[in-house]
């Protein structure tokens, strides 16, 4: 029942009471709470889809870390109409909801606030071999009001570079069900057309039955370990995608991974130059994926047979361009990744080997430094080795050439209670490629410097007031301009869950011909 106000106090006692449970039993880990609240009608809990819990409404839940390494963890949320928001948390590469967990919940709105029960089962979660169990956990409210008050059960120091990094740590659980279990997923479906002879009225003629069938397996050994398989694999539960505008963008648009086969070890995939992009295996005709730990090193390699399909993202300097993908290739993707305390080192490989010739081979370590709770120092190098398709009906660049060149990325951010800063260079060599990733610019060097200064008042309309200056540089490798984006500016954090953000931009861009 200690909770703290983190926003938009500086971890002080809240205004509001909460109280939290925790256990478990043979097959699940369970969590409930009581969130108090003087004015019950002034809840915020619209219906919406799953994942959709906005930050203007009320919700609260788990923030688990059962592998208590206090980088990355599991997130389990409902607001009071009991719709869900589950989500990988990671210090490394942020938040991200494609997963989608089994797990149950059940709200209530009463008459002196609202509660939340949440019932997990440990086949949903990844944990180690010992009897007796240590993980980390965040306890969270979000409580919009007049302000947006977040609570949690632990005091989160402004200006701090991790998050997961303050959990609170539980122990005690014992007994707990062993990794090793198998999931098996087989579908079948029949599809018989019939059509008219000769127009309207006439005798019906049936085409043959179309049939289909596929499998998916998951196998965890032990909690360190989980492979999984898939066979002609059936997408058709997937949700859409979210809409996105696509008039006057001249490169191509990223969309989040949301099919089960690839969401094994997601945050694994994710590197700063985005060298992997799943979404470009269009049509698996099957997959094998191992995804482990081994002491402070992860892991994850996948192998695939791709259909083809969809369009592949040719880059340039100013714009990028979506060609079909009509020829199927074979794929391999594997990084692995050493933990240093907070800090770790990684090498990344992809392989797509295209079906009558061509392939595509990128490669290269990358790291994340944190020397104190401030400063994260993040940088990559990964080159490539490319033999187009002999295609150029498609596109003139698939005429069979060879193609190699580098990429690189560095960054230092600097994040305290009133200064922020970052420091940012990237850069592309016009023949890189990297077709299972997405990268729809290259040859470009994009150089960004931005400062801040954070000002927090105790009372007031507004609660944190930020300047800001921006300055934005991207040139080709032969040194024009592609753009220049001086930004200054202000944001405004305060009444109402308000947010006001205030820039003058004066941009200079090269124009397409």
């Amino acid at each position: 029942d200690t909770f703290y106000e983190t926003n938009p106090g500086d971890s002080i006692e809240p205004q509001v009471k909460t109280v939290a449970w925790l256990t478990y039993d043979d097959h699940f880990f369970y969590a409930a709470f009581d969130f108090s609240d003087p004015d019950p009608k002034g809840i915020r809990a619209p219906l919406g889809d799953h994942d959709e819990v906005p930050s203007y409404t009320d919700y609260g839940g788990i923030i688990v870390d059962t592998r208590n390494d206090g980088k990355t963890a599991s997130m389990f949320l409902a607001n009071p109409r009991n719709i869900q928001y589950d989500a990988i948390s990671s210090d490394v590469s942020g938040e991200d909801n494609s997963p989608d967990f089994y797990w149950d919940s059940a709200t209530r709105i009463t008459a002196t606030g609202w509660t939340l029960e949440i019932r997990v089962p440990f086949s949903s979660l990844r944990y180690n071999s010992a009897d007796v169990q240590t993980w980390g956990i965040l306890l969270y409210r979000n409580r919009p009001r007049d302000f947006r008050y977040q609570m949690f059960n632990v005091k989160l120091p402004r200006g701090s570079s991790c998050f997961i990094c303050h959990e609170q740590k539980i122990t005690g659980l014992t007994g707990l069900p062993s990794g090793n279990h198998v999931v098996v997923a087989p579908y079948a479906t029949g599809r018989r057309e019939s059509f008219p002879l000769d127009g309207p009225g006439s005798r019906l003629d049936d085409r043959p039955i179309d049939w289909e069938a596929g499998l998916d397996v998951k196998w965890t050994p032990n909690a360190d370990t989980a492979i999984d398989a898939t066979l002609n694999p059936d997408f058709s539960q997937v949700e859409s995608d979210v809409a996105q505008i696509t008039a006057n963008e001249r490169f191509a648009l990223f969309f989040p991974e949301k099919r089960p086969f690839f969401l094994e070890g997601l945050d694994l995939f994710a590197s700063p130059l985005q060298a992997v992009y799943t979404r470009t295996i269009t049509s698996p005709r099957w997959g094998v994926r191992a995804t482990g730990e081994l002491g402070d090193s992860t892991y994850t390699v996948l192998v695939a047979e791709d259909r083809g399909g969809g369009s592949v993202i040719v880059p340039g300097r100013n714009s990028s361009a979506l060609v079909p993908q009509d020829f199927s290739s074979r794929v391999a993707i594997g990084r692995g990744r050493h933990d240093f305390g907070s800090s770790f080192v990684s090498f990344l490989a992809t392989d797509r080997e295209i079906e009558g010739g061509g392939h595509n081979r990128v490669f290269g370590p990358d790291f994340q430094w944190r020397p104190n709770p401030y400063d994260t120092v993040t940088g990559q190098l990964v080159l490539s080795d490319s033999q187009t398709p002999q295609r150029p009906e498609l596109t003139p660049e698939w005429n069979g050439q060879d193609l190699s060149s580098h990429s690189a990325y560095f960054a230092w951010n600097h994040n305290s209670r009133t200064w922020d800063w970052t420091l940012q260079y990237i850069e592309a060599g016009d023949e890189f490629r990297a077709d299972l990733g997405f990268v729809p610019q290259v040859g470009d060097r994009d150089s960004l410097v931005t400062l801040g200064r954070s000002v927090y008042v105790e009372h007031g309309i507004f609660r944190r007031i930020r300047p800001f200056f921006r300055v934005r540089n991207v040139d080709d490798v032969d040194g024009g301009l592609l753009l220049r984006d001086l930004v200054p500016g202000i944001q405004l954090e305060g009444l109402w869950n308000g947010y006001l953000n205030v820039e003058h931009r004066t941009e200079k861009v090269r124009a397409i011909t």
